[in-house]
């Protein structure tokens, strides 16, 4: 059955080609006129879907065939999560091609040159009936585990290593960029003293500056050809909030120098270019200052000989996932440095986003108004962002609109109702239109993570519950299979279900300075997993009120784990020797 959405593109259409951007209004003429559709699922930042635009759906013979045949139709990918998700392996543009009745005929993954699309039309018109590419997806016998098994986590403790490139950094051999989960994984191994790890991570968190943009910050998405000297030059909001985060959390772990300026580079990109004068963010800037044409010889240019020729387009669509990860990025700089300017865009960004993006019972939209959804991209992106927040402030309204969000989660996106429900689906079944939504693997390996850590800050067993359920999903081959190179998010979403975080607990006014700068040596600690507190005695027990602390005179800090917990800290430098002795560093 055909996903009905409703979508549509900034990118200027091609004056031959009578294109729809109503899925709905396609696929009704596409019954009534009894005819094919062809669907151009594009990234409006992305250099070779303006290529496909400039070069093949400007060939009049392709123009010919599609206006006598077929219904066009031309959507963004980033203005509808569920549809990106459901063809993401095929990247950006993605070619689909459907009967009258809305079945899938032909999947084409990149860019089509005129003569091949001229080839696949004319075979298409001669016999519209569905090709290999489209043959039907095996239904997946989920497994009952809420945690990966011995052999499979041993399997994939060798895939991640064996599938390191270690003459360039990085995972993988064609495309380079950073694979948080990865670059985080191996932090986390290093802490714990394994040196193979820690010389991997510093590879990759080295080779990746190449592609920080030297002149306005921001990362580049990836580069070609095996190594990191070929950058495509979109910068898209993914890879800033995962880069800022990562950057952040190296240099609280290692204190580099060159970590934070990579971190701050990529802070100052967003504000300069991506933040809107309400000050949420923009969803991405193209790859190319004039479309279909490449821009390397554009960006060795400096400042104002870039202004000059024009600045690459901004998408202003301002999406609640988009920003999630960007607030967790920013909640991860102000943990590292302590610059409060940081964490007031965070709190800035988050209050609008409640304002104009969150649904009743603690979801939220993607866009303004959105076609189909609610997708669990945005509650989840969100959920993780209130969660950072919290963390970074102690202000526990940011908590319960993390809590808020993981039970419309519950609600709305269970793949399942009974006890061995697995995953969480990329949309909500009873609203989605057209479509039974499957789950989404990345989406699904963050749920088990923010799940773990909102468990581990409320104690509530319902969020563990829930991790469980991901980790059915996760756990099951099938799942695991689809994963070539970059499989450390198994590992971290079941390491973090199966262990408690580091807990550390300042005790003492919010308004007295002590407790405050010991709330910020406290934030030091560089992992994502871990439990960050201040309990100020005005405000009553913590949420979760598990440790019973003493009462001093002046502010004091409480490291606590396995069931325990350390003499009262009076002193920041204290503190901070405690986080470094419990990374194992010497």
């Amino acid at each position: 059955m055909w996903l009905a959405f409703v979508g549509f593109c900034l990118a200027s259409d091609n004056g031959q080609i009578a294109w729809e951007h109503s899925p709905d209004k396609a696929f009704e003429r596409a019954r009534t006129e009894k005819r094919c559709v062809i669907l151009d699922l594009e990234a409006i930042w992305c250099h070779w879907c303006h290529v496909m635009d400039e070069k093949t759906y400007s060939d009049p013979r392709v123009a010919k065939l599609l206006n006598e045949h077929f219904v066009a139709l031309k959507v963004d990918q980033d203005s509808r999560p569920d549809f990106s998700n459901r063809y993401e392996e095929y990247g950006w543009p993605a070619t689909i091609l459907f009967g009258p009745d809305g079945k899938e005929l032909v999947k084409r993954s990149g860019y089509i040159a005129p003569d091949d699309m001229v080839s696949l039309l004319e075979a298409i018109v001669r016999d519209p009936t569905p090709g290999p590419s489209a043959a039907p997806v095996a239904r997946i016998q989920y497994s009952g585990e809420g945690a990966l098994s011995v052999d499979q986590r041993r399997d994939l403790e060798e895939k991640h290593f064996a599938r390191y490139d270690a003459k360039m950094g990085g995972w993988g051999t064609f495309h380079k960029f950073l694979n948080a989960d990865c670059v985080e994984y191996a932090m986390m191994r290093a802490a714990e003293g394994d040196a193979r790890s820690e010389k991997m991570a510093r590879q990759t968190l080295d080779a990746q500056r190449k592609l920080i943009d030297p002149v306005w910050g921001g990362v580049y998405q990836y580069s070609t050809d095996g190594d990191w000297d070929h950058p495509h030059f979109e910068k898209i909001m993914s890879v800033q909030g995962d880069n800022l985060r990562i950057y952040a959390q190296a240099y609280a772990f290692w204190n580099e120098p060159e970590y934070l300026k990579a971190a701050q580079s990529i802070h100052r990109y967003l504000r300069d270019f991506m933040m809107s004068p309400d000050g949420v963010f923009y969803t991405s800037q193209d790859a190319d200052v004039v479309q279909g044409r490449h821009s390397g010889d554009y960006f060795k240019l400096g400042d104002q000989e870039r202004r000059a020729q024009g600045i690459p387009r901004i998408d202003t669509h301002v999406y609640a996932r988009e920003n999630g990860w960007a607030i967790q990025g920013l909640c991860a700089l102000y943990g590292a440095t302590g610059d409060r300017t940081v964490r007031d865009e965070a709190i800035r960004a988050a209050n609008w986003m409640m304002a104009h993006r969150a649904l009743p019972r603690g979801g939220f939209r993607h866009d303004a108004a959105d076609a189909s959804g609610p997708y669990l991209g945005d509650t989840l992106s969100m959920g993780q962002a209130m969660l950072a927040l919290y963390t970074v402030t102690g202000d526990r309204e940011w908590l319960k609109r993390a809590e808020n969000a993981a039970v419309f989660i519950s609600k709305h996106f269970r793949n399942g109702t009974d006890k061995n429900a697995a995953g969480f689906l990329a949309a909500d079944p009873s609203t989605a239109k057209g479509v039974q939504p499957e789950p989404q693997l990345d989406e699904n390996i963050r749920l088990v993570r923010f799940a773990s850590l909102l468990h581990q800050n409320t104690g509530e067993s319902a969020y563990q519950e829930m991790a469980k359920q991901g980790m059915r999903y996760l756990s099951t081959p099938a799942v695991i299979e689809k994963k070539f190179a970059m499989v450390a998010g198994f590992l971290l979403a079941d390491r973090e279900l199966a262990t408690e975080p580091v807990h550390v607990t300042v005790v003492g006014s919010k308004k007295d300075a002590s407790a405050q700068a010991l709330f910020e040596a406290a934030l030091k600690y560089p992992f994502v997993y871990r439990r960050i507190e201040w309990f100020d005695r005005r405000e009553g027990n913590p949420r979760r009120a598990d440790v019973e602390y003493p009462e001093f005179d002046e502010a004091a800090a409480f490291f606590c784990g396995q069931g325990r917990c350390s003499t009262p800290i009076f002193k920041v430098d204290a503190l901070l020797a405690k986080i470094q002795h419990s990374l194992k560093r010497s």
